[in-house]
């Protein structure tokens, strides 16, 4: 099915079961731990040895020797793979660094060997007897803000350069210009990287916790330089990804290596502290933002200059990227540095770019509302625009970021907002209020399904589709049942599953929207095969309750697959009329208040409102825990999250959740979701659009707005540690 004009009316519009707040269909399964995730999936190969894997204790060089004499004679050891055994292997452009293979060391903790043994216990004790002889590379660089002053006079492409920014912010009547920073972030996501792997023959099968089956699938023929078809992947239940688990990954190719040697099933899960440094992180940014305006608070200019880190060949974390549409102005001026540093790799993490980009611009545009002497919502409604600002040409398919913060100011109160930073105390705290806008792009990518009645009436959906957390299990079926109309109790849906027709899987906040339109696709397929079957029209069917209604007359489901399942296949593929003559995207805003201790510093949220404007909301219970969770991850950015850098030997020092802190229970107070009423037809058939990564954005700059509100001290460097503004607090009288 092509979706080449907006959608018109049709079977999705009954909201029946779509649009309905339902409880997550795979929730019992994962509360009472029935869920099957990958590393505990005893029962699928027989035999399962343990692997465990060994990182480089170097971060740029080459590996002399490997001594692993000791470690094979170690109890319970069956097999070791050392990566100096091979050549280094092929990737895909999707990962940034090399997997496993060869002598040179790109990063630390790179994966260099995997031991193979009868028990977890005996793989790692011989682990630690390898012993490794290092040439490190002395010329290696791992301070951004070093090497970006170095390179800060080297021409760089811009993103966008419209009109004459740097006249413009000469001529401004109110200017502004500040730099801003946002550390290295870990997507600490609760279960690790982790497969088990079993070969038959050059036929390959990885029980994994990935995010997208076919991509990785592909990496996979070329890693092992096989035809596609020779792998399977089957990911069904995944304990969260943020990102981490787009791409293929060192423990699936580990897996792969060591049961290819040892002729046996191998599980190996990478160690909590290797996450950070092995897979990937959330690049550090500085970002520089000049903003010219008029007294009257129109933008004239917008610059914005962001330098992050990567590995040969990354983009790293493109700050500037959500400023190319977020806000009005005729003269822009947008740059994205992307630093060769010998850190481990930057790549995605939820919404790469927006996330760290609107840290920045989000408090500049509060700087500026400040100096202009406007009420921060008045100056961002004053500033904001229908049409693409860096393609004036095209128009927002659905754009309503003013009522969002019409809404949430009217919900959050804020007229009745601290309007003098530091002037409002409540016994020993400082209270305060922060704003800020949130904006996400709104994908859409091909998505196939595999739908099919069964004789006892049942509907069974099959799609390579994951879920990380997000609901993907829920939505699907809820679409199912509208589609055939069914009730969600009698749809099965299988997911992550190579086998099945190929999704657009988790990840850019397409999911959702790609994936339930997809299985739209199909379901319209299959009510073709039964309208033909009983030579009706398609169009004069209707589907209730678990019948074929026709020309006065009803067939049960059931009765129709009577004689076996009746199954239809589809994909739902996107014309270019969205992304030509249309901007997609999400857009929200952010209402935090804060309570700072006015001797102690310590910062406390109290109450958060986030105002989301996304299209159809499929399922508001499940959307709405998505934006709940983004809301979390945005206060553990503000506040605690940071990996802290060593410039000397290049690795984040704290790689695991005791030195990475992240939110709590009690670190997150109430918080409040409003989903604008609307639809978008330009989207997809079921007009939704993702809400997974819009949450996040703009959250870490509302909490930062928030504590200068309460402290009148301004912190521009990303989390808000008390030490950064602690002796700025007002004077106790």
């Amino acid at each position: 099915m092509r979706f080449d004009s907006p959608a018109e009316q049709n079977v999705s519009d009954r909201m029946k079961v779509l649009g309905q707040p339902l409880r997550r269909i795979d929730g019992p399964l994962k509360t009472t731990g029935m869920a099957p995730y990958a590393y505990e999936r005893h029962g699928v190969a027989k035999d399962q040895l343990v692997g465990y894997p060994v990182g480089s204790a170097i971060a740029k060089g080459r590996i002399v020797s490997m001594d692993i004499d000791e470690a094979q004679a170690s109890p319970g050891v069956v097999g070791i793979v050392t990566t100096l055994e091979m050549e280094r292997l092929p990737k895909v452009d999707w990962n940034v660094a090399y997997l496993f293979g060869g002598r040179e060391i790109q990063h630390y903790h790179q994966a260099i060997a995997v031991v193979v043994a009868n028990s977890f216990e005996e793989a790692r004790a011989a682990a630690a007897l390898i012993r490794v002889e290092y040439e490190e590379d002395q010329d290696a660089t791992y301070d951004l803000a070093a090497v970006r002053q170095e390179r800060l006079s080297d021409d760089v492409e811009p993103i966008d350069n419209i009109g004459d920014f740097e006249s413009a912010y000469a001529s401004a009547e109110v200017t502004l210009d500040a730099t801003y920073t946002t550390p290295g972030q870990c997507h600490a996501q609760m279960e690790p990287h982790a497969t088990i792997a079993q070969w038959d023959g050059d036929h390959l099968t990885l029980w994994t916790s990935n995010q997208m089956i076919e991509w990785s699938r592909q990496a996979l023929a070329t890693t092992f330089d096989l035809p596609a078809e020779n792998f399977r992947l089957d990911s069904p239940y995944i304990g969260g990804g943020f990102g981490v688990k787009l791409f293929l990954r060192a423990d699936a190719v580990m897996a792969a290596l060591a049961a290819r040697k040892v002729g046996r099933a191998v599980k190996l899960a990478l160690p909590r502290p290797m996450s950070a440094n092995n897979t990937t992180h959330r690049g550090l940014t500085i970002q520089r933002i000049r903003i010219g305006a008029s007294q009257e608070g129109k933008i004239t200019a917008i610059g914005h200059d962001n330098a992050t880190n990567t590995l040969p060949g990354g983009d790293g974390e493109n700050g500037a990227r959500a400023t190319r549409r977020f806000y009005a102005g005729e003269n822009r001026l947008l740059i994205n540095r992307a630093l060769e540093i010998h850190l481990p790799e930057s790549n995605a993490m939820r919404a790469p770019g927006e996330t760290a980009g609107l840290m920045a611009l989000e408090i500049a545009m509060d700087e500026m509302a400040e100096k202009l002497g406007m009420d921060p919502v008045e100056f961002r409604i004053i500033n904001d625009t229908q049409v693409d600002p860096s393609h004036p040409e095209r128009q927002f398919s659905e754009r309503h970021f003013i009522e969002c913060l019409q809404r949430g100011a009217e919900v959050f109160n804020w007229a009745s907002r601290n309007k003098a930073p530091g002037s409002r105390r409540e016994g020993a705290w400082l209270i305060g209020h922060g704003v800020a806008g949130a904006y996400r792009d709104a994908p859409a990518e091909t998505s196939g399904a595999r739908v099919s009645v069964r004789p006892d009436g049942s509907i069974r959906v099959e799609t390579d589709m994951t879920d990380i957390g997000t609901g993907s299990y829920t939505i699907i079926a809820q679409t199912a049942a509208e589609m055939m109309g069914v009730s969600l109790e009698v749809v099965n849906v299988d997911l992550g599953d190579s086998r099945h027709p190929v999704s657009a899987g988790s990840g850019g906040q397409w999911g959702a929207a790609s994936s339930t339109a997809g299985v739209y696709a199909a379901c319209l397929a299959l009510r073709k095969k039964i309208a033909e079957r009983l030579a009706v029209d398609p169009e004069a069917l209707e589907f209730s309750e678990g019948y074929v209604r026709y020309n006065d007359q009803q067939t049960a489901l059931s009765e129709l697959a009577s004689a076996g399942s009746i199954t239809a296949e589809d994909s739902i593929e996107f014309g270019d009329f969205r992304s030509e003559e249309y901007q997609l995207a999400t857009f929200g805003a952010h209402f935090v208040e804060v309570a700072v201790h006015a001797t102690t510093g310590e910062i406390r949220v109290r109450r958060m409102l986030a105002v989301c404007d996304a299209g159809r909301i499929l399922n508001p219970m499940t959307a709405r825990s998505q934006v709940i969770g983004a809301m979390t991850m945005g206060v553990g950015a503000a506040l605690m999250e940071s990996l802290a850098v060593d410039t000397r030997h290049g690795f984040f020092v704290n790689h695991d959740l005791a030195g990475y802190e992240v939110p709590v229970h009690a670190d997150i107070p109430e918080q409040q979701v409003i989903f604008l009423e609307g639809e978008d037809p330009y989207s997809t058939p079921l007009k939704a659009k993702g809400v997974g990564e819009l949450g996040i954005c703009g959250v870490s700059a509302a909490v930062a707005n928030a504590v200068y509100n309460a402290t009148g001290a301004r912190v521009r460097d990303y989390p808000i540690t008390l030490d950064k503004f602690l002796d700025r607090l007002p004077e106790i009288a």
